[in-house]
């Protein structure tokens, strides 16, 4: 038997599979998978070489499902590979199944979650530079829809993919023409999608998808022009069952029990073929790139420091000791001080330039790879890249997240450049840690921190120099905080993070003054919080207690605090209320009322004076 008909008869095995499996959850997207089908076949039983036994074998071509609405075609592969029974294909989207309705890494195949379109092809960049950094031969495949090429962030990926030159990057859009409510954008014009991706830098060619023998001829030139390469494949959704094939208004419909009796006559009885047969393994390879230390020497601060400065200095001083860690900069490495490690270390960091979307993605893919990625930008533009961060913690991705300029110490550039929501963009997400330092100290400390935690980090750093506070070498732990100032009658705790905390000393001079004592709380770990320490030092004070931040009011310190405290104490929250202008950095404390002079006021009212 030819080759090619090896790979029909796989092919016509994958569309029985996700029909029956989506009949069986009665939920799904078949006709997605029935369209792809001829393409996974192709890609997983010829072109590409992986090792079955062991997913994380550094010479395996990678694989990214960015249609991930198409999970059923991807465990009926896994099924046919031998990597899963087969009879687990029928538990699909049950609660006891990693089998779920989109990818996750829950099943150690999928290196990244995916579903929220136009991601993939940026996680696999990522893959394709870290197989680049490892002086891999194998390879990464994308396998895209023609509705996710409406997303901004695929050509976000697509420039990037081109300017970094990856010929190692196979991408395969299946164009079946129809979205989920109506006909995609070019449909079936693939000249017109020929034309994008060929500005964009990357080889582009145009092939009938349900036909074995070109998707073969089409992929046997990948790379050979030593760019990224595109497979523009013409299909169509719900191939080989007449009923829904090519028809609108049967996207995430799975077929019922008499539709699937019709659709199994029209395809015929499951293929006698023995599919792993044809599974080609990987050419050896070992990487030699091994993990180093994840703490490092600390520099010795005597003088006022950015904690966005000592970032930078932290950063430069980890990359020396661990050969994983790279960066990946949003053209502002100059002002978050990354550019210490660009200079340092050139092979190891990556310009995203101004697409934040991307850049989240490709660090998702480099840490799918078992690198440490590091990316830093200003704090506000990090909300463009919402969703992708959401969807690193779906990943169980080991990123780290640098956001600068917070708030409205960031001074005279005015509200469109402050990071004032973003505690509340990555607080609510699970597992994932936020560190707000105070002084260059322990900014260094909470990149350690960072490192040494595994799974997605938020640091959040400011603009202005801000005086020393602690000892060089003085080590702070995700989930602790540090009590600055305390003493025997205490009329109150004020709970600070960042600039803030410096405000509060100046309170609790001020207070002094005036004979009152004021305790003074460094909540550095903003999530998880140091609700144990907070608890008894309010306790202590009275019950009374400040929170200030440079944040909004909803989703930052002052949220953390009132849920630990859960009405136990007389709270005042300090934090910005309004929409900022441009001034000075002390002007606009004082105005929005997170200044020394606005904590000493709320500690007098607190006790009625």
């Amino acid at each position: 038997m030819a080759r090619t008909d090896h790979l029909r008869l796989i092919a016509t095995r994958l569309r029985i599979h996700s029909l029956r499996m989506t009949t069986a959850s009665g939920s799904g997207h078949p006709t997605t998978c029935l369209s792809a089908a001829d393409l996974a076949a192709c890609l997983f039983f010829r072109e590409m070489r992986w090792n079955t036994k062991d997913p994380k074998d550094p010479a395996n071509d990678e694989f990214v499902l960015s249609k991930g609405h198409a999970a059923p075609l991807l465990w009926a592969v896994y099924a046919e590979a031998g990597i899963i029974p087969l009879e687990s294909l029928l538990d699909l989207r049950k609660i006891t199944s990693d089998l779920e309705g989109h990818p996750t890494p829950r099943l150690p195949w999928v290196k990244a979650a995916t579903g929220s379109l136009g991601q993939g092809l940026s996680v696999g960049v990522g893959m394709a530079l870290a197989q680049r950094l490892d002086k891999s031969p194998a390879r990464t495949f994308v396998l895209m829809g023609d509705g996710e090429c409406a997303e901004g962030q695929v050509w976000e990926a697509a420039a990037a993919a081109a300017y970094w030159k990856l010929r190692n990057l196979v991408a395969v859009v299946d164009v079946n023409r129809l979205g989920q409510s109506d006909p995609t954008m070019h449909q079936h014009d693939l000249a017109a999608l020929k034309r994008k991706f060929a500005a964009f830098g990357w080889d582009a060619i145009v092939l009938d998808g349900h036909k074995i023998d070109k998707i073969l001829a089409a992929l046997q030139l990948a790379g050979k022009k030593g760019r990224p390469t595109v497979l523009l494949a013409r299909t169509l959704k719900g191939k080989g069952v007449s009923f829904i094939q090519d028809k609108n208004g049967w996207h995430g419909k799975p077929l019922k029990a008499d539709e699937l009796a019709r659709a199994l006559e029209e395809l015929g009885c499951l293929p006698a073929v023995e599919s792993r047969r044809f599974i080609r393994g990987p050419k050896p390879f070992k990487k030699k790139t091994a993990a180093g230390p994840l703490d490092f020497p600390r520099t010795a601060y005597t003088e006022k420091t950015a904690t966005r400065l000592a970032y930078g200095n932290a950063l430069l001083s980890l990359g020396r000791v661990n050969p994983t860690v790279v960066t990946i900069d949003g053209d502002v490495k100059n002002s978050t001080y990354a550019d210490k490690f660009f200079e340092a270390f050139p092979g190891r960091s990556f310009q995203a330039f101004i697409a934040e979307q991307n850049m989240i993605g490709v660090g998702i893919g480099l840490a799918a790879k078992g690198y440490l990625p590091f990316m830093a930008t200003f704090a506000a533009f990090l909300t463009r890249a919402h969703d992708q961060i959401r969807m690193a913690a779906y990943s169980f991705s080991n990123i780290k997240v640098c956001g600068s300029h917070v708030g409205v110490s960031i001074g005279e550039d005015g509200p469109s450049q402050m990071g004032l929501e973003d505690m509340a963009m990555f607080r609510p997400i699970p597992g994932c840690v936020v560190l707000y330092p105070s002084d260059a100290v322990s900014s260094e400390a909470c990149v350690a921190a960072a490192a040494a935690h595994k799974g997605l980090v938020y640091l959040r750093t400011s603009r202005p120099a801000t005086p020393v506070l602690y000892s060089a070498g003085e080590s702070f732990a995700v989930g602790g905080s540090k009590v600055l100032r305390k003493g025997e009658g205490d009329a109150a705790t004020v709970i600070a993070a960042g600039i803030t905390v410096h405000e509060a000393l100046k309170a609790c001079e001020a207070l002094k003054k005036e004979g009152l004592g004021l305790r003074v709380i460094d909540a550095y770990s903003v999530q998880p919080l140091d609700e144990a320490t907070i608890l008894r030092e309010v306790a202590e004070t009275g019950g009374r207690a400040v929170v200030v931040e440079d944040h909004y009011a909803a989703g930052g310190l002052g949220g953390a605090v009132a849920q630990a405290l859960a009405g136990r104490a007389s709270l005042v929250h300090l934090c910005i209320r309004e929409l900022p202008r441009s001034g000075k950095p002390d002007e606009l404390l004082e105005r929005y009322g997170i200044s020394a002079s606005h904590i000493a006021r709320a500690v007098r009212e607190l006790l009625g004076r």
